[in-house]
């Protein structure tokens, strides 16, 4: 899958989960850009990545990603198979 099509998707998947239509991803986005991004909703994040995506992340691999580029990464190795 193309990095724009993930941003794409991830973009709808924040604006839902934030609540915030306003949130504009780049690859260096982080937890610490958005005030809401708390650990409850990192948590209804990456399910509905994994939902929208149809891919399974470990507990491991879903705490330790540091920005979004580093989940369109993980997305698109997932995505390959």
């Amino acid at each position: 899958m193309e990095p724009a099509a993930i941003y794409a998707k991830l973009t709808h998947i924040f604006h839902e989960v934030f609540d915030d239509e306003k949130i504009v991803l780049s690859h260096e986005t982080a937890a610490e850009d958005i005030p809401e991004w708390d650990s409850l909703s990192h948590v209804r994040l990456i399910i509905s990545v994994q939902q929208t995506f149809g891919v399974s992340l470990s507990a491991a691999q879903a705490s330790n990603l540091r920005n979004v580029g580093e989940l369109v990464a993980l997305i698109q190795s997932r995505t390959r198979r």
